[in-house]
C-alpha cells in the first residue's frame, strides 16, 4: 500500500467509525498531508522520531505556533497509532515529541455592553431576523459555530427553552436558551416557515432565502456585516461570542464547573481560562474603587 492508500484507510476510519466531524476530520488530514509533503512522501512504514522531530522545527521555524503543532502532532499520533493497530506497523514515531510551549494568549471578550448592542439588531426583514437569531443563540448559549451551524429544528425545545447541541467528538449536551434569544428565535421560525418551496428535508435551524443550510462562511460574513453596522469596533466572529458568554457568565455567577458543562470542555483546565479574564476584572473594578488602589496626582 503506498502513503495515499494509508491516508484513505484513516480516512474512512474516522469518518465512519470514530464519526469525528467533518471540520475535525478536514483539520486532521491537512495536518497528515503537511507531513507528508515535507518529508517528500517517505514511505510510512519507515518513519522515524527524527522525521517527526525535523518536521516540528520545519513548521516551527515558518512560524507555526506551539499551540497549533500540539494540535499537528496530536492528528500525527492518531494516525499512527491506527497504522499500529490495523497495519501492524511497529513504530509510533510520534508517541514521545512534545511541541514547543506555546504563549498562553487571553480569549478576546466583548463588554457586555458591546455585546448587547451587537445582538440587538431592529431590522424586520428576513436576513434582519434571522441574523438577530443566530447571534442571539450563540451568545445566551456558548455554542460553537460548528454546533449552530448543524443544529436541527429536532434540536430545539422552545417549551423548556433548550437545545440539544452536539459538540466535539459526537458528545452530546444539552444548554439553556435564554428569554431573548427564545424570541428572536420564535420570530425567526415563523419567518421560516415562510420560504417558497421550502424542502422538508432540510431541518437545519438557519436557511438563506433560498431555502439553503447556511454554512460556516455565511455566518461568519453575517457577524461581520452588523459588527460594521452596530458601530462596534472588534474584530467579530462567532468564537468570540461564545468567549464573551463563559467570560460574562463566570463574572456573575463564579461557577467554573457549571461553565464547563455549558461550554461541553472536557476538561476544566480549558475553561479554567476564563478565571484570568475574571481576575482582569476584578482587577479593574478594584483599581477604580478602591481608596488605597487610587493614583493620588500630587502638585508639584
Amino acid at each position: 500500500m503506498t502513503n495515499k492508500d494509508y491516508i484513505e484507510k484513516y480516512t474512512d476510519y474516522i469518518k465512519f467509525e470514530k464519526r469525528l466531524s467533518a471540520l475535525t476530520i478536514k483539520s486532521y488530514l491537512r495536518d497528515i498531508q503537511l507531513l507528508d509533503k515535507e518529508l517528500q512522501g517517505k514511505d510510512l512504514k519507515h518513519y522515524q522520531v527524527s522525521d517527526i522531530r525535523r518536521g516540528v522545527s520545519v513548521f516551527h521555524a515558518k512560524g507555526i505556533n506551539g499551540k497549533s503543532l500540539s494540535r499537528m502532532l496530536s492528528s500525527w499520533r492518531g494516525f499512527f497509532d491506527f497504522l499500529n493497530h490495523r497495519y501492524q506497523f511497529s513504530l509510533n514515531p510520534v508517541i514521545a515529541i512534545k511541541a514547543p510551549k506555546a504563549k498562553k494568549l487571553l480569549p478576546q471578550t466583548l463588554s457586555i455592553d458591546h455585546a448587547i448592542k451587537l445582538v440587538s439588531i431592529t431590522d424586520k426583514s428576513f436576513l434582519g431576523l434571522r441574523d438577530r437569531a443566530i447571534m442571539e443563540l450563540f451568545y445566551s448559549s456558548g455554542l460553537r459555530l460548528s454546533e449552530l451551524v448543524g443544529m436541527t429544528l429536532a434540536d430545539l425545545n422552545m417549551s423548556e427553552h433548550t437545545a440539544n447541541v452536539l459538540g466535539k467528538g459526537n458528545k452530546s449536551r444539552i444548554v439553556p436558551i435564554g428569554s431573548h434569544a427564545i424570541t428572536a428565535l420564535s420570530a425567526w421560525l415563523t419567518m421560516r416557515e415562510k420560504i417558497s418551496e421550502l424542502d422538508p428535508h432540510i431541518t437545519n435551524v438557519f436557511l438563506s432565502e433560498k431555502g439553503h443550510a447556511l454554512g460556516v462562511r455565511s455566518i461568519q460574513y453575517r457577524l461581520k456585516f452588523w459588527a460594521i453596522k452596530q458601530g462596534i469596533p472588534e474584530n467579530i466572529h462567532p468564537h468570540l461570542l461564545r468567549h464573551s458568554f463563559a467570560s460574562h457568565l463566570l463574572q456573575s455567577s463564579q461557577d467554573l464547573r457549571a461553565i464547563q458543562e455549558l461550554l461541553g470542555h472536557a476538561n476544566i483546565s480549558t475553561t479554567q481560562i476564563y478565571t484570568h479574564l475574571d481576575y482582569q476584572h476584578l482587577s479593574k473594578i478594584y483599581d477604580d474603587a478602591h481608596p488605597r488602589a487610587k493614583k493620588i496626582n500630587r502638585k508639584k
